[in-house]
């Protein structure tokens, strides 16, 4: 019999056909030490010959141990979280744990909440919660998760510099670095294309922005909206045109995107008349025309310490990752 319907190989059928009693197949599957060396080769060998495959609940009952991580992804559609989403999954999977994934509206208080609690009910021994929004993070406060739980792309910091929810590249950085790049090209009057007011890293990148134009001297620049894609980079472009201002800092890559091809629809030249920062070193950035000058953000290391903290490898006062600024060929000193 084949399908849903089959009975699927259990504890019972490996005791039987190792010789052995369900409690010594429980004790070599949750890699208990008292077992002889050859009676876990003999039900090591049943397993793989019955093709027993191992449940996680069940052996949660058993261990209070799933070895699997839960991760509530939200916005997954963008760079960020995506990309973030992926290196989890590799960071567990090197960790000896795997991952199951629940995709969740941040902006349904309930959605997220319904979320986490099918998580829990899988017996998740921690959870990664991609919150780039603030309700997200409220409806955290309101629940008793009762497992360990990181936040990632929350950038919220408290008074000692700290990020206090959870793990992040330091966006407030990240968006000084963009900045600086282009008043040390000679740039003085910088816009900045924000991303969604909405997103806690849009509004660490544009406090970056402001930061690093005070601590220069320089006068505010204006702040255009986007919200993230392509198509709001490209509309913008007229907006910034008609501000005379010779630089922007982009928050993200794909706005930069659009920005440039409105720019060159307008007849404007990048970089010899305005420059252009991006924020995230999407992999297609350096062959933009031209290649875009941004920031990268180490999603791997993020992930890794996300997942090293929750299985008790690292300390929680773990520093913001730092970023990385990546030169290339759309910044030059200013035409006028």
């Amino acid at each position: 019999m084949t399908g849903l319907s089959a009975r699927a190989v259990g504890v019972r059928d490996v005791a039987a056909r190792a010789g052995v009693s369900r409690q010594t197949v429980s004790r070599v599957l949750n890699e208990h030490p008292d077992v002889a060396p050859e009676t876990r080769e003999r039900v090591l060998a049943a397993v793989a010959e019955l093709g027993y495959r191992m449940n996680n609940v069940a052996r949660a009952f058993g261990t209070r141990r799933s070895r699997t991580i839960g991760v509530l992804a939200q916005a997954a559609l963008h760079y960020g979280p995506s990309r973030s989403i992926e290196a989890i999954e590799s960071a567990a999977r090197a960790a000896g744990y795997w991952v199951s994934a629940v995709f969740a509206d941040s902006a349904a208080d309930d959605t997220v909440r319904e979320a986490i609690e099918h998580l829990l009910g899988q017996g998740v021994d921690g959870l990664v919660v991609v919150a780039p929004h603030a309700r997200t993070l409220r409806t955290l406060d309101a629940m008793d998760i009762g497992i360990p739980t990181v936040t990632l792309h929350s950038a919220g910091r408290d008074s000692a510099g700290h990020d206090r929810r959870g793990l992040a590249v330091d966006q407030v950085a990240g968006a000084r670095l963009a900045t600086g790049c282009l008043a040390d090209a000679g740039h003085r009057g910088i816009a900045h294309l924000a991303g969604p007011a909405d997103w806690l890293e849009a509004e660490a990148r544009q406090a970056g922005f402001a930061q690093e134009l005070a601590g220069r001297g320089l006068a505010p620049g204006p702040v255009l909206a986007g919200d993230w894609t392509a198509r709001s980079g490209h509309g913008a472009a007229a907006a910034v045109a008609a501000s005379q201002v010779t630089a922007v800092f982009s928050a993200n890559d794909q706005m930069a995107l659009g920005l440039l091809g409105g720019l060159r629809e307008l007849g404007i030249r990048v970089p010899e008349d305005i420059s252009v920062v991006g924020f995230d070193d999407v992999p297609d950035a350096e062959y933009y025309a031209p290649a875009l000058t941004t920031v990268r953000q180490d999603f791997a290391e993020l992930a890794r310490l996300a997942v090293a903290r929750l299985v008790g490898d690292a300390d929680d006062a773990v520093e913001p990752v730092a970023p990385v600024l990546v030169q290339r060929a759309s910044v030059a000193p200013p035409a006028r």
